[in-house]
């Protein structure tokens, strides 16, 4: 192994202010009331957060019928429909919402915009969590748009008040287009005030496009459902570096490194800075590496808890 061989560290890289809520929402309600605390969905989409979490007692339930009546439930970061919080209070359950409050302020936008007559149009991934809940807010009027090629299916007449917003986790380049095809097809589209796609989101894709250039190899510290993390691994590849996602250290293969001299490494938002730094341990254990940090966004936003769990 050359003796200038490094491992690049993305800035920023791993836990977002949404995420690290959420997680400390789950921790608060386990020391204030003790397991079992209930969790629909997994609070954030990474295995290593959701396993420290259920073994200190946490319950992660597909469905609030899971969830006995009166208990404890926490809403996972990615947000829940206007039914499952009527579900959960005809329930009389005690709920705690993790909702990352830049994905309600999506959720409110969808709200506002339905009520002034606007179809939406939510650009998304079928079946993601943040999806099916922004698009749940209201009972009709939304539809949502996976591709560029989405657009041309759509038949609205022009006399139709049209709006978009978007999913926060996706890439800035894929929705880019997305965006040109629709005010292309309606001239007239609302888009939001201020673009969905959240400041971690952007930061961490704006780190890796640094970092690719610099580096042979990139190694994405996250869980196959979280999507911020494969946006990442796919940014990185679509800049001609190839790359691989994990979320442990066992899941590195050796051969992935040979005659690489640098790696880069990053960690989607829902990946803790703990594993980010077994995964590194790992590699340097496949010869010496030295770590070095890139220059980059230093993050200090932080949002509070909600108040029915710290009053």
């Amino acid at each position: 192994m050359s003796d200038n061989a490094e491992i690049l560290m993305a800035q920023p890289r791993g836990f977002c202010a949404g995420v690290d809520r959420a997680i400390n929402i789950v921790n608060e309600a386990l020391t204030r009331f003790g397991p079992p605390i209930y969790v629909r969905h997994e609070i954030v989409h990474n295995a290593y957060v959701v396993n420290e979490l259920r073994n200190k007692g946490a319950v992660f339930v597909d469905e609030l019928d899971e969830v006995p009546k009166g208990g404890i439930v926490v809403f996972s970061a990615h947000g829940v429909s206007q039914e499952v919080r009527v579900d959960a209070e005809e329930r009389g359950l005690q709920v705690y919402d993790a909702t990352c409050p830049l994905v309600t302020k999506v959720h409110l936008e969808v709200i506002k915009m339905c009520k002034e007559g606007f179809t939406v149009l939510m650009i998304g991934h079928a079946g993601h969590p943040e999806v099916e809940g922004t698009m749940g807010q209201v009972k009709e009027g939304v539809f949502l748009i996976e591709k560029v090629s989405d657009v041309d299916t759509l038949t609205f007449p022009a006399s139709e008040k049209i709006a978009f917003v978007t999913q926060t986790t996706l890439s800035v380049d894929e929705t880019k287009e997305i965006v040109e095809a629709l005010t292309k097809k309606f001239p007239n589209i609302v888009q939001p005030r201020k673009q969905d796609i959240c400041y971690a989101t952007q930061n961490r894709q704006d780190a890796v496009k640094f970092m690719a250039p610099q580096v042979e190899l990139v190694i994405v510290v996250g869980s196959a459902a979280s999507s911020n993390s494969n946006r990442l691994r796919e940014l990185s590849e679509k800049l001609g570096v190839p790359s691989y996602m994990v979320d442990a250290p066992e899941q590195l293969k050796p051969e992935w490194f040979v005659g690489k001299k640098r790696i880069g490494l990053t960690a989607g938002a829902s990946a803790p800075e703990s594993l980010a730094q077994s995964i590194v341990n790992k590699i340097q254990e496949f010869g010496p590496r030295h770590v070095r940090a890139l220059p980059g966004v230093v993050e200090d936003i932080t949002f509070s808890l909600p108040k029915n769990l710290v009053d």
